[in-house]
Formats: C-alpha cells, structure tokens, sequence
C-alpha cells in the first residue's frame, strides 16, 4: 500500500482493484454504470459517481464494523448505508471502474454540531479522528471529495450539504445554514492507495475505547438520522 503525506505526486499505484476497491463486483458495475448514465466525460463520471455515493448510500455512525468483509465496495452497496470511511472508499472504487486514479485520504475533524447521543457513544469528545474523503484524479489534478452526508440527513439536521463539480475540493461546510459553526478541519493525515483499514481500527480503539461493540448490533429505531429530533 502506498501512502503519500498529502496528494499524491502522480497517480502511479492508485489505480486497478484491490481487496476493498472490488469495482469488477457486478453490483458495483450495476451501481456505477446508474450512476453515470449519459455522462460525457470523466469530469462528469466523478461527479455523478459522488452523488451517487452521497445520496445512495445512507450515512450512519452508529452501525460501524471492524470486519474487513464490511468495508469492501460490493458490502457497501448491498448494506445500503456506510460512515465517511467506507462512503469514501466507495467513492475511490467507483472512480477507479470508470479509469479514475483515486486514493483514500484521512483527517481529523470537529464537528460542533454533533448529536449528545453520538458524542456520549464517542466518550464526550466531539473531534472524528481518521474522517474519511476520497483523492479523485480529475482533469490534471487531485481533487478531495466527502460523500458522507446525504441529502436526507442534511435536511433533518439544517446543515449545509457538501456539494462536488469536479474542478474544486468538495469539503465539508464550515457552518450550517443557520451559520452556526459546524465543522473545523484539524489534521490531514494524507493519502492511501488502499482502504488503510487497520490503522483506522486502532486509532478508533485508542480513541474511542468500547465505542464499536456498543453500536454495531441496532434497530432501525436507533438511526443516526433520528438525533435530529434533538
């Protein structure tokens, strides 16, 4: 695996399948060959392929693996939701099926605006170490895309959703759309040419002792989009 302290220098080794990116999966080809229907570029494929992950795939913190199987892009799809790791990886396996080089990258976030349940499930911290974002190769340059929150969820929770052209980074929003503080970038840990799974397991252990047994097995009543009842 390779792994750059920021983008990559080139696209050398961020290209072709992998154990998580198994983009020859025929549910990922059915969820990519959707996504770009009628897309005339690669521009055009990156964009749709971020909404696809965005929107499609329902974002929830509170149903996090550690099991390698989870994090594969075909067990995203047929899961139907994912957090920002796996969304992100997603992402980064998709734009390799349409001949985008991309990577996966990680950072450290605060988010103001997060529900008490999450920060309690998180030991009262409100900073999400190792966010997930995707590097896209587009156009002669690399491009940070976060397909985490979809639409739904923005909606339920008044915040701004991130918003991606293919010419610009696509971050998450600094404010809400009551322009109170919502999210504050910390760290960039830079970028991997493959779903650096164990190092997110073990900082999550570090920093989150006992978080993951505690959310994996829930109800639908137990969704993350139902903190917006706050």
């Amino acid at each position: 695996m390779i792994h750059c302290p920021a983008l990559p220098p080139n696209t050398e080794g961020f290209t072709g399948t992998t154990g998580f990116f198994d983009y020859e999966h025929p549910d990922v080809k059915a969820f990519v060959d959707d996504a770009i229907r009628g897309a005339t570029n690669q521009r055009e494929q990156a964009v749709r392929l971020f909404y696809a992950v965005r929107d499609k795939i329902r974002y929830d913190p509170y149903r996090i693996s550690y099991e390698d199987q989870a994090y594969r892009a075909s067990s995203v799809i047929q899961a139907g939701y994912g957090w920002c790791i796996s969304k992100a990886s997603l992402l980064a396996a998709c734009a390799r099926s349409v001949g985008i080089p991309s990577a996966v990258g990680l950072a450290d976030v605060v988010n103001h605006l997060t529900s008490e349940k999450l920060r309690k499930q998180m030991g009262g911290v409100n900073v999400f170490y190792d966010h997930g974002y995707a590097a896209l190769y587009i156009d002669g340059q690399w491009l940070k895309a976060v397909p985490a929150f979809n639409i739904e969820l923005c909606t339920r929770f008044g915040v701004l959703p991130t918003e991606f052209d293919g010419t610009a980074d696509a971050l998450y929003q600094p404010f809400d759309a009551q322009h109170r503080l919502h999210m504050e970038y910390l760290a960039d840990h830079g970028t991997f040419s493959d779903l650096p799974l164990q190092r997110v397991i073990d900082d999550m252990n570090r920093h989150y002792p006992g978080m993951v047994k505690s959310t994996v097995a829930i109800n639908d009543a137990d969704r993350f989009e139902n903190d917006a009842t706050r």
